[in-house]
């Protein structure tokens, strides 16, 4: 089993700063969200991550992520569909408060979904397709992707529902780290930007 699984959210996009769901919509990072991606990968590449030497690496495809990736300093990453963001259909472009004003004041993503894109329960499988693969290597792995999946993808490592996710704030260019507490799957680190201060 991987002793651990690190997650990064990818930088600042112009919707991530404007609370507008960003699905499949291919944001590119703003100069701030490539900056932020920089300093992340200054830290992950000092003591005690020292460049995280033999770890694998995967990225969501979207360029947001992918850049967030290789501005840290991972060329090389391979792409993966499972790592994509949820795909929020009629909702994506919008932000909560324009999606309130279609669906009713009391839509709460985590437990109303969205109409055209995809179920929770189907994020779900995604996440898990991505931990069943973590928990398989033998060495840490490190994915950069998005905020809502990655959310859900500490969930079900966890051993919840995907709905605990809604518990789970998850800012840009962050660093979490997954891994393992007397034998069961724990939070080691959880929305760390402390290389942005």
């Amino acid at each position: 089993m991987a002793a651990r699984i690190l997650l990064v959210r990818h930088g600042q996009t112009e919707w991530s700063m404007t609370g507008q769901h960003t699905g499949r919509t291919d944001m590119p990072l703003l100069d701030e969200g490539r900056r932020m991606a920089k300093l992340l990968g200054e830290r992950l590449h000092r003591a005690p991550w020292n460049g995280l030497p033999g770890v694998e690496v995967r990225t969501s495809p979207l360029s947001r992520a992918a850049e967030t990736c290789a501005l840290a300093g991972f060329d090389g990453a391979r792409g993966w569909d499972a790592l994509m963001e949820w795909d929020y259909g009629d909702y994506e472009g919008l932000t909560p408060e324009q999606i309130r004003e279609r669906a009713g004041e009391e839509w709460f993503i985590w437990r109303d979904g969205v109409t055209g894109g995809e179920t929770l329960a189907e994020v779900g499988e995604r996440a898990d397709e991505v931990v069943d693969w973590a928990r398989s290597a033998d060495r840490d792995v490190l994915v950069f992707a998005h905020g809502h999946i990655l959310r859900v993808l500490a969930a079900r490592w966890l051993g919840y529902d995907p709905s605990f996710a809604a518990r789970l704030k998850l800012d840009p260019a962050s660093l979490s780290i997954l891994g393992w507490a007397y034998g069961d799957p724990a939070v080691e680190r959880w929305n760390d930007t402390g290389h942005l201060d």
